[in-house]
């Protein structure tokens, strides 16, 4: 399938492809830290969200069936929940789950992480965002969803620097 818009930056490419949005970013890290920085709910925690903002990890049970819930707090907003289900977990290599928000007018759509390991000390993480229409990809795009994957992919570059 063709892509249809290139929506990241220098550092995270981002695009729509279908019902889906895709992120992929390469950082400095072996695949092990980088699958531990990632599914650590103290670590989270430290990145997970945008700039500015702060991640409570209410629920994080990383397994199939298991249920996640983080709620992401800034100064210039009303906190935002997240949450959904694991549904497939297969470290340190891919997770998919169900993602959702509080109180959204969109239904829930599935998100596909895959890590790999590029062989020369760097890993590559794929997010596959698919949503169940257009209309659900043009708002989540129009509230920012994008720039705030770019500046939690930032965050989580350096959290993975400090080892």
């Amino acid at each position: 399938m063709a892509v249809q818009q290139e929506l990241g930056n220098e550092r995270t490419r981002v695009f729509v492809e279908g019902l889906d949005v895709v992120f992929e970013r390469v950082f400095d890290a072996p695949l092990d830290l980088v699958w531990k920085v990632y599914t650590d709910p103290a670590r989270i925690a430290r990145w997970w969200g945008t700039h500015g903002s702060t991640t409570e990890v209410v629920e994080m049970d990383l397994r199939p069936g298991g249920r996640w819930h983080f709620i992401s707090h800034a100064p210039d907003r009303e906190p935002i929940g997240f949450l959904g289900e694991y549904l497939e977990v297969d470290p340190p290599r891919r997770i998919r789950r169900t993602f959702g928000v509080e109180g959204a007018e969109f239904a829930p759509g599935n998100e596909t992480m895959t890590l790999e390991d590029l062989g020369d000390g760097r890993t590559k993480i794929t997010e596959r965002g698919h949503f169940g229409s257009q209309a659900d990809i043009d708002f989540q795009v129009g509230v920012g969803m994008v720039e705030g994957a770019l500046g939690m992919y930032d965050r989580l570059a350096e959290e993975i620097a400090k080892g």
